[in-house]
Order: structure tokens, then sequence, then C-alpha cells
């Protein structure tokens, strides 16, 4: 068997059923095999998306999908979509044709160092043989779905790739357990819950990563504990449960911190406690701090905990319901408290004349879509108006990218989320700064037939650092914007083959949702909104 379509046969059976990517002549060999093996290949239009969207197809499925890309510039052009999966611990095989060994260090066309790519992926494999490239694919697998799970880079040889050879055969492997909580950690946490009188959960990607939604609420409501999530978090404990807080982000409310620092004790679980989360660890978190992690380094990360379990989340949820005694804490009031604060301030941007305000425009979007839709959204000042005006309903239904934060995800992750699920609504939420990082994937939703709907709101401007310019730097309002040289999105979509429609207002949002509902077709909705609204992070935090 030739080596290409030993590698496709080593995917398809460990469950690798999608494929993005650009082809290139040296990845043809295994173009040609994925056909034979079930496996769907999605072209793309830059190899910045590819990686986006084989992330967007896990964060909705819990299952990796694959990329396949040419050496040098597309294995480079794919490393910001590593680096985003790696920091959400979300799993994909990233598989890279390499340069052949006898040009490896002359500078061959394409040629980078394998090593270049160590610091974005949890591991990464350069095929020295043919004979043991179907071997390490399977390996790339286990590893990319081992807790934690991660992505995975195997870099093959192109020349490898059409010769014949006696492969090597990698034997029966079981998947390893997710590591349990030891008996003394669960112990010492249960004595805190016992001892406190005001529990609160902060649930991170760590919940979703393992599966434990239903262990979250389990725990949650057995302890009576109000839940805030991280933007990884998200989605975990439906956001219309009334043990449901808010989401600990750059637009977190004086309220909801005063939650999380009068803890009694707070249970972080799945977090990493990053600086993105948690403002740089500006919140006083209380000295009764329980810390739930996969990764030991992560422990003392901004806050000394007084127990820490390196274990998985659901493993350890599990845990501390069994052993930790149910109790009233009025959780309920205290989340229901936050929420109608946070809510207060988000009415008072909700009316009056003129363009929609972002609060305006999500609230309309989400009276149009079913709970059960995929939700993927952008990254920039849009995400956090989300975060904290968009309930979500589903842990596997919310994408959006964790403390790497890079723009330009929000289409190719819906691209990806539909792929997985082709029964499933999918729309993509995103602000016009970041669709324009991306905006090449209207045209592979086209040529692809993937029917997602994009719902852009367009304000002319990268909003969240006009702002930061004015208010911090002196400079003009709308600093960076391009008023003057507008995109028609509407135009825009229309030539690369997707419906597209404008709606001004909150009735236009539904009209022209329900229409891409019953579309078969791939739709853009641009909603033009308020260039002069506040941020999120200035309006929350008042």
């Amino acid at each position: 068997m030739r080596v290409g379509e030993a590698v496709v046969a080593a995917l398809a059976d460990e469950g690798i059923d999608a494929v993005f990517g650009i082809p290139g002549k040296q990845t043809l060999p295994l173009n040609q095999a994925m056909a034979d093996h079930g496996i769907r290949y999605v072209v793309a239009r830059h190899e910045t998306a590819v990686s986006h969207q084989a992330w967007g197809y896990a964060e909705t499925t819990g299952r990796p999908a694959a990329t396949v890309v040419i050496p040098g510039p597309g294995d480079m052009n794919a490393m910001n979509g590593l680096k985003n999966a790696l920091n959400d611990c979300t799993p994909l095989v990233h598989v890279a044709v390499e340069t052949d060994p006898d040009v490896r260090g002359g500078d061959g066309i394409h040629e980078t160092p394998p090593e270049t790519y160590d610091t974005v992926v949890k591991a990464n494999y350069t095929v020295e043989t043919p004979q043991g490239a179907a071997a390490t694919v399977r390996r790339a697998v286990e590893e990319a779905t081992t807790h934690p799970k991660g992505p995975v880079r195997v870099g093959i040889p192109k020349g490898f790739l059409p010769r014949t050879v006696t492969h090597a055969s990698s034997g029966e492997r079981t998947p390893s357990d997710p590591a349990e909580p030891s008996e003394s950690a669960v112990e010492a946490a249960t004595d805190l819950l016992a001892g406190g009188d005001a529990p609160v959960v902060l649930a991170g990607g760590g919940v979703r990563a393992s599966d434990a939604a239903d262990d979250l609420r389990a725990f949650a409501e057995h302890v009576d504990a109000p839940v805030a999530t991280t933007y990884k978090g998200k989605g975990v404990l439906p956001e219309d449960h009334p043990l449901s807080a808010g989401v600990l982000c750059g637009g977190t409310s004086p309220d909801l911190a005063a939650l999380l620092e009068g803890a009694s004790p707070l249970v972080a679980v799945g977090t990493d406690f990053d600086a993105v989360a948690t403002g740089k660890w500006r919140y006083d978190l209380p000295d009764d701090l329980i810390h739930v992690t996969y990764h030991a380094d992560d422990v003392g990360t901004g806050y000394d905990p007084a127990v820490a379990v390196v274990a998985d989340a659901g493993a350890t949820l599990r845990a501390l319901t069994a052993a930790a005694p149910a109790r009233d804490a009025d959780g309920s009031d205290r989340a229901g408290a936050v929420r109608e604060a946070d809510a207060a301030r988000l009415d008072e941007l909700v009316g009056g004349d003129g363009p929609l305000t972002s609060v305006a425009a999500l609230r309309a979007v989400r009276e149009a879509l079913p709970r059960e839709a995929v939700v993927a959204v952008d990254a920039g000042g849009f995400r956090i108006w989300t975060l904290v005006s968009f309930p979500a309903y589903d842990e596997r239904g919310y994408v959006n990218p964790g403390s790497w934060a890079t723009m330009g995800t929000g289409l190719p992750s819906a691209v990806g989320a539909k792929v997985a699920d082709p029964d499933r609504e999918v729309v993509a939420l995103t602000g016009d700064g970041g669709l324009m990082m991306c905006v090449h994937e209207l045209h592979t939703l086209a040529a692809e037939d993937i029917d997602v709907t994009v719902v852009v709101f367009t304000n002319h401007d990268y909003a969240i650092i006009s702002e930061e310019a004015s208010r911090s730097y002196g400079l003009d309002d709308g600093a960076y914007g391009w008023d003057e040289a507008s995109i028609d999105f509407v135009a825009l979509a229309r030539s690369m083959g997707l419906d597209a429609v404008r709606a001004t207002d909150a009735a236009g949002i539904e009209s022209a949702l329900a229409d891409a509902r019953a579309s078969d077709a791939p739709t853009l909705v641009e909603v033009p909104t308020d260039p002069t609204e506040p941020q999120a992070s200035e309006w929350m935090s008042n």
C-alpha cells in the first residue's frame, strides 16, 4: 500500500471523517485517497482558516478533525489556529507535508525546520521513514484525544507519500481513563465546602473538554452554588438556569466580581486562571479556593489555592457531589441578583432612535434562533458584548476562542461545526473587523454548499481599538475606522454566491433569520450597529 493511502486509512480507522485544507502538488497523494475512505475534504481559501475549521468541528463534537497543508507557507499560515486549539485544549490532527530528508537544510521550496511548530502544538512528530508514517498518524490521534487534549502535528516528507512499502503495525490501544482526584484532595475540598456558607463555582473550558456539563449541574444543585463561567466555559450550564450567574470576562460587572470575591468557598473547576479571563488577576478571590485543573503548572498561577486538585473536571465534580453535604445556600437568589443587575445595565442600551446597539441586535438574533443552534462567535470587542448579553444553553453549542483571542475565527469555526453536524443549525456571529480577516471563507460556504448563516455587525471600525486610542492616547474618535471606505457586505456576499440581506432593526433581523433558516443555502445578514456605542468592558464595569 502506498504511504499516502495508508495515512488516510489510518485517519479513517481512528474516526476522522473530515479533513480541512488547501490542496497543493505535495498533498495530492493524500487527496486522492480521501474519497476512497469516506473522508470529506473541505477546500478552504486560506490555510489560516483550515485549523480554525477543524477547531470548530472539535469544539462542537468533542471529536477531532484533521487538517492537511503544504510545507512552509501552508504550515505556517495554519499556526494561528493551532495555537488557538492548544490554548483551548481542543483535539485536532494537523498533517503537514514536509521537505524530503535529502533536501532538508538546503532551503528547498517551502522549507521550514520541523521544530518551528513545537510551541503551538501539544506534540510534533516528524516521520523519518515511510514505513512509520501510518503508525505515527495513529499515535497522533491518540495523543490529540488524551486528556489534556490538544492539536498534534505530523510532518510527512512529500517523497514518502507515493511510495509503496510495508507499513509498521501500531497494534491495538485502549484509551486511558481521565485522571481521578485523590481521596485526600476530595476530603480537603469537602471540608471547605462543609465549613463555608456561600459556595460559588467558576467553570472553565475543562468542563466542556471533559463532557462534564451534567456533572457540573448536579454538583452546583447539590451544594446550591451559583455558577459563573470563563470564556471557554460559557454554555456548560444553561444560562437560563437559576444558578447561572454570568461570565468572567472583559465585561465582568461589579456584581459578578463581588459574588466571586465573596464566595466561601470558591470552586474553580476546569480553568487555568489565565490573565485574559481574570483581567490579569485583578480580582481578590477568597482564601478558601478549591482549584481543579488538569495541568499541575496551572496551580498557583495568579492565585494560591487552599486545595489544588490535578485531575479530570468531570471525575472531580462527581466525587465532590458524592462526598459533600447537600445544602441550602441561597444560590438561586445570589445568582439571580447578579443577573438582574447585569440585565438592568444592558436594558439601558436597548430602544431609542438611531442605529441598533450590539445588545439590541444580539437580543433580536437570540430571539430568532432555536436553543439548539450552534453559535460560533468571533473575537474582538464584539465578542465581549456577546459573552455578557447573548445567552448560551448548550456546552457544545457556543464556540469562541479562549485566551488566544484571535480574530477571524467566527466564520471558519462555523464551517467546521456545520461539517461536523449538517442537520444542526449553525450561525456565525462576527463584527466587520473580524469578518474581513477571514472573508474569503464566504466563498468556501458557497463552493462547498455549506448552509451556515453569517450575521455580521458592521460599524466600519476596529471599535475596541479606536475607543482605547481615544480614551487613553488622545487620538481622534474612530481613529482606526474606515467609514469613508465602507464595505457593502451584502454585495460582497452575493458576488461569492451567497444569499444576502441587510437588516436595520430588530424586526428585520428576526425576519432575515427566519428566511435563512427556511433556506438550504448559505446566507449573510448584515446588521449596521451604532459606531458610537460604548465598549462592553467600560459599560459593564460601571
